[in-house]
């Protein structure tokens, strides 16, 4: 097992229907449960994580789930500036791929919103030049694991799956 981030896909925020068994899902549709979803997938590898607290309170008999997603894009591009713009815009369901090939649903209730991020050039010429944002999500359940299957199969399952200008 080694820590880390391969790759996320961003879905457009709608409501969901997550197919289960066995407590993993194995597919996902829109709402009306007729149309695969489509997707835009980044490759993320190296300096992004996902960190998700559990928060409760006695005071008022609640439990809620918050995931932070904290993602590093390595360069600057004025594409890349308005692909970011629409992302910081909108609320997003996140599919999050760990090094270890392991797939999860982050906000597939309520969707992620970008809570921070930069545009950075760095001082050094070792230093990053690119962004990077910060996702949050609450949700009442833990981010949802996938089944195990093949990217090819993973991708199968989504509708039209687009490369972001980032990747």
């Amino acid at each position: 097992m080694v820590g880390g981030i391969k790759k996320i896909y961003l879905i457009n925020f709608e409501p969901l229907t997550l197919t289960e068994a066995s407590g993993e899902v194995t597919d996902i549709q829109n709402a009306a449960n007729d149309a695969d979803v489509d997707a835009v997938v980044y490759e993320v590898r190296h300096a992004s994580s996902l960190t998700t607290n559990i928060n409760s309170s006695r005071e008022t008999g609640t439990t809620f789930f918050e995931s932070t997603l904290e993602l590093t894009f390595k360069k600057l591009s004025q594409e890349d500036n308005a692909e970011l713009a629409i992302m910081a815009h909108g609320r997003p369901h996140i599919v999050v791929v760990d090094n270890n090939d392991n797939r999860m649903i982050v906000g597939h209730e309520y969707g992620c919103e970008v809570t921070g991020g930069t545009l950075v050039t760095g001082n050094a010429m070792g230093d990053l030049s690119g962004y990077t944002l910060t996702f949050t999500a609450q949700e009442r359940t833990l981010p949802k694991f996938m089944e195990a299957q093949t990217e090819a199969a993973f991708e199968g399952i989504l509708g039209t799956v687009t490369e972001g200008t980032n990747s």
